[in-house]
């Protein structure tokens, strides 16, 4: 349930749920390939469970969501920037008849305003989302689809058809927020909304954008090889338009192939990763710099994030410790430094460097305590962590994971 129960470790869920199906540590592990001897410890948090492909794997024998295990979705708390009013706000939004049926009277609900106050308010959410603002986005987000959609329906022609660009790049916005808190059904929908509305339009990087929307919702509920499928034949669908292609299409199909390599990683194909990255790269080396077209931040150090990520899910620490401490991130934008942060942190933990792994963990959350709070790895890494100290743990520690809610 949202917001409850946030304080037991993802290994103790997993024993919750395997003592309520009936199941003995035996039976549990033997389904999946482990030894009773490894439940058990993932059971009593003597090991880290952070790799989704086994969460995953333990979560379908269950019979239970992905996000059932991963304390997923999250409260979005409120703020002075996200108001009173937050998900259900935007699920009300995302559910709106008019967008299905075409029942009503066009932009009734909403005024329309004109095409570059709408490129404004699309960027300026945008970027706070790249700034890790995820109660601020939440909160404005139901509104700025309302405005959109009345652009879309009051315009016609060529301006109709920009309208409808950025109601397909706002939904995309919403599945991405909504990813980011857990909510996988609410961004398969926004997912679902995008590409139906910029279908008639034909532009094949924002089409191609919001296939990345997909490939999120579909990672975010635990279907890798359905998102390492969506992948292949997303990029077959615009490499036909790569010939003569400009940076804003090569960003954006670079970057739905990074997000692929995640999902094959998580899959557990380690062959398909490395072919998807292979292929980023080469679209960074075209694209020449780290770029922030289509609000993709890609370029050669976005690659290089996404290769300590595969690692990570890999299971490869080694790479991941070789690699991403040294990366400098400074350049892109908040959330893709965090999130490279937090592989980092994951790093140093698993190669029982802890000390240094809460050091980057607290420098993240001073940087984007929103999103580190929302992240499900930042969150079981510290209960995780307090759970196996022999002694009392350290302060820095406790703070930290009251403030991330993960402890009273």
């Amino acid at each position: 349930m949202r917001g409850m129960n946030m304080n037991l470790t993802i290994g103790e869920r997993v024993a919750w749920y395997r003592r309520r199906r009936g199941l003995s540590q035996e039976v549990l592990a033997g389904l999946i390939g482990r030894t009773a001897d490894w439940l058990g410890k993932i059971e009593n948090n003597r090991i880290e469970l952070d790799r989704l492909s086994v969460i995953k794997s333990l979560a379908d024998v269950l019979d239970v969501s992905l996000g059932d295990l991963l304390a997923e979705p999250s409260l979005v708390e409120w703020s002075t920037e996200s108001g009173m009013e937050t998900v259900p706000a935007l699920r009300a939004a995302l559910m709106k008849y008019r967008a299905i049926t075409s029942l009503g009277t066009p932009g009734a609900e909403a005024t329309a305003p004109d095409l570059d106050e709408l490129r404004q308010e699309t960027a300026k959410l945008w970027t706070a989302y790249q700034a890790s603002r995820f109660g601020y986005v939440t909160g404005q987000l139901p509104g700025l689809l309302g405005r959109a959609q009345a652009a879309a329906d009051s315009l016609d022609g060529r301006a109709q058809e920009e309208a409808r660009g950025l109601l397909g790049l706002t939904y995309q916005l919403a599945a991405t927020q909504l990813t980011k808190l857990g909510e996988t059904d609410l961004a398969w929908i926004a997912a679902d909304r995008g590409l139906s509305v910029v279908r008639p339009v034909g532009d094949p990087a924002i089409t191609g954008s919001l296939f990345r929307s997909v490939s999120h919702a579909l990672l975010s509920t635990g279907r890798y090889q359905d998102a390492v499928r969506l992948t292949t034949d997303a990029a077959d669908y615009l490499d036909q338009h790569l010939t003569d292609a400009g940076p804003e299409l090569l960003s954006v199909y670079g970057t739905l192939l990074l997000g692929g390599s995640v999902a094959a990683a998580r899959a557990n194909d380690a062959g398909t990763a490395r072919t998807f990255l292979t292929a980023a790269d080469e679209a960074a080396v075209r694209v020449g710099k780290d770029a922030n077209y289509l609000w993709t931040a890609f370029g050669p150090t976005n690659v290089a994030i996404h290769r300590v990520a595969t690692a990570g899910e890999l299971g490869n620490v080694q790479v991941a410790i070789d690699l991403g401490p040294s990366l400098d991130t400074a350049g892109l934008p908040m959330e893709r430094r965090v999130r490279h942060a937090l592989e980092v942190s994951r790093a140093y933990g698993a190669w029982n460097r802890q000390d240094e792994a809460l050091s980057v963990l607290l420098d993240a959350e001073q940087m984007a305590p929103e999103q580190v709070r929302h992240h499900y790895l930042g969150r079981q890494l510290v209960l995780t962590w307090v759970r196996q100290q022999r002694g009392k743990p350290s302060s820095k520690l406790v703070t930290l994971a009251r403030r991330l809610h993960v402890l009273d």
